[in-house]
């Protein structure tokens, strides 16, 4: 008989405290599955990933001059193009998606400093991801490795007033372009928070780590990529991208081309198992 095949996908809230600043957390584990390539797609959070049981192999990273390595944890900024990551029929480990508003006070720097790149979790945020790890691992089920996970992120939230005063106009402007899908022109956000849209492009660079433009269209894109895992064997493409404002169906395959360096049809190709298992979000 063979190995038995293990594909588990569990997705949660964080503790009431951190949400706004924490997405969701998904635990994952996979053995026996096929050997294949999943693409970390350009989506508005940031990406903290703790491994389990062996490395995250990561063989492109959105920014091509970085080189291609093994790790144990890692944390990403926002980007506009994917990372490749080589599944070779085994992988583990929790995802934390974080929002870039809960950079300072979690991370303790702007997500701009992290726009772009992939870096050892460790070198950002010290010695405590090491015990985290170790306790991820020691923890016997999902439940208590989030709890593990909740317990570290309470212990690093810290409250600067003068920066979250500071920080305040940013913040609305992105919590705009999230509700709106979108959608909202940038000349309209900018008047809104009262500055020129320079002024504006540049804040959001050194807070978001991308340009409110620029975040628009990974906003959109993430909305019709879950979309698309929704549906993933009755893909309505046109009426997709109808639904998340693009002009047609061919402006959301060429920002599929653009953002993930594939079709639609064959991402839902390459990810249908992750799909399935509940690692990817459709909410």
């Amino acid at each position: 008989m063979g190995a038995e095949i293990v594909d588990e996908g569990v997705r949660v809230a964080p503790a009431p405290p951190l949400r706004g600043l924490v997405g969701w957390y998904t635990g994952y584990r996979q053995r026996g599955v096929p050997e294949g390539v999943h693409r970390g797609l350009p989506s508005p959070w940031l990406t903290l990933i703790l491994t389990l049981d062996e490395p995250l192999t990561v063989t492109a990273h959105p920014d091509p001059g970085d080189t291609p390595g093994d790790y144990a944890t890692l944390l990403g900024g926002l980007h506009l193009s994917p990372a490749l990551i080589h599944v070779p029929g085994r992988q583990s480990g929790i995802q934390v998606g974080l929002s870039p508003l809960g950079a300072r006070v979690l991370l303790g720097l702007p997500a701009g400093e992290l726009a772009g790149i992939d870096v050892h979790a460790d070198d950002v945020l010290g010695a405590g991801v090491r015990e985290v790890h170790e306790r991820l691992r020691a923890a016997g089920d999902w439940t208590a490795r989030f709890r593990v996970v909740d317990d570290w992120l309470l212990r690093r939230m810290t409250r600067d007033e003068s920066t979250t005063t500071a920080f305040a106009p940013v913040a609305v402007a992105w919590q705009r372009l999230l509700s709106s899908g979108g959608r909202l022109r940038v000349d309209r956000l900018a008047a809104d928070a009262g500055f020129s849209d320079r002024h504006l492009r540049n804040r959001f660079r050194t807070e978001i780590g991308i340009t409110p433009k620029a975040a628009a269209r990974v906003i959109r894109f993430d909305l019709a990529r879950r979309r698309l895992a929704a549906r993933p064997s009755l893909p309505d493409l046109a009426g997709l991208a109808a639904d998340c404002g693009y002009a047609d169906q061919s402006h959301l395959d060429r920002e599929f081309a653009a953002l993930a360096a594939c079709t639609p049809s064959g991402w839902l190709a390459q990810e249908f198992r992750n799909i399935q298992s509940g690692r990817h979000p459709t909410a």
